[in-house]
């Protein structure tokens, strides 16, 4: 994974002069700039670029993309006409074919409603376009977001996250589809502020902002439970994940247990018996002796998410997974 400091930075050489656009364009961090439109059809703006101070009696050239603008664009400040969605990156040279000096990346961001896109919604119930999840309380979480079919190819610019305007450091996964991060609060003291994430993605030259706000507690979905055996025929047993956070008796969990016939999933409606208990025990006394046991986590005190099933399939060669 490559690492993406979260850190906004405002002293790019390439920057926009005063005008009258001013409130519409932002420096979003070193070379990249950003202006903000409300209809993505027929929009006209003047963008003021400068090549930096020490090229201010300089002959200097523009390009965009790599290819030089007709009528030629010449001088240390400029500015240039973004219509509608096309913006892109603009390079100054020291004469056409001359040495590269410096360059300002203009992306476009549809305002005031910022609509978006780029990533697809998850289709849980308000799960929004971010999801994040953490396997105990020591401060790591992930998050992940989809790209739409249409829009494969889009890249993170930018991630910042923080919780009480104390930031959080991030890396970002390697495909692009995630970020894991590293909140260095205590996790014996209650929570009173929430993560902050804002995830800045584009397409091409679209720009679009994606923020979650989230307390860590409400996303903890603790992993697997362990050793999970039987005894006597009848006699569950099972042990907390191994990253689960200690004391057991401070971060409490609960345990759904379940029955359903042989042959069915965990999560199949088609069950014998549903049941939820604090202990690691649990004894069936059901007829059958061809069924599937199954038993998940969830944090005690916040009914936050469940973890994934584990299960074992009772016949004649009982096999727990």
């Amino acid at each position: 994974m490559r690492a993406l400091f979260l850190i906004v930075l405002y002293a790019g050489l390439c920057y926009a002069s005063s005008d009258s656009d001013q409130e519409n364009i932002q420096i979003i961090m070193d070379n990249v700039l950003v202006l903000r439109v409300p209809n993505d059809l027929g929009s006209r703006v003047y963008v003021p670029l400068s090549c930096g101070e020490a090229y201010q009696n300089q002959p200097v050239v523009w390009k965009k993309n790599g290819e030089e603008i007709e009528p030629a664009l010449q001088g240390n400040q400029v500015k240039v006409l973004v219509e509608e969605m096309n913006g892109g990156n603009y390079t100054c040279h020291l004469s056409p074919d001359g040495e590269y000096l410096n360059h300002t990346v203009i992306l476009i961001q549809l305002e005031p409603d910022n609509r978006t896109v780029i990533l697809e919604e998850f289709p849980e119930e308000g799960a929004g376009h971010i999801h994040c999840s953490a396997p105990n309380y020591n401060g790591s979480f992930h998050c992940t977001w989809r790209r739409s079919t249409s829009r494969s190819n889009a890249a993170v610019l930018l991630v910042k996250a923080e919780r009480n305007s104390e930031k959080i450091p991030c890396e970002l996964d390697a495909d692009g589809s995630g970020i894991h991060c590293k909140d260095a609060s205590c996790p014996y003291r209650e929570e009173q502020h929430r993560v902050s994430l804002t995830i800045y993605i584009h397409s091409d030259s679209r720009l679009e902002a994606y923020t979650k706000t989230f307390y860590l507690r409400d996303i903890v979905r603790p992993a697997k439970i362990i050793n999970l055996r039987i005894s006597d025929g009848k006699e569950f047993s099972w042990n907390y994940p191994e990253n689960w956070e200690k004391p057991c008796t401070y971060f409490s969990l609960q345990f759904e247990v379940k029955v359903v016939k042989k042959g069915f999933p965990c999560h199949s409606t088609n069950e014998i018996m549903n049941n939820t208990t604090d202990k690691m025990t649990y004894t069936v006394n059901i007829k059958s002796n061809k069924y599937v046991f199954c038993v998940r986590a969830q944090d005690k005190y916040t009914n936050g998410p469940f973890s994934h099933w584990s299960h074992c399939t009772v016949d004649k060669h009982t096999v727990c997974t």
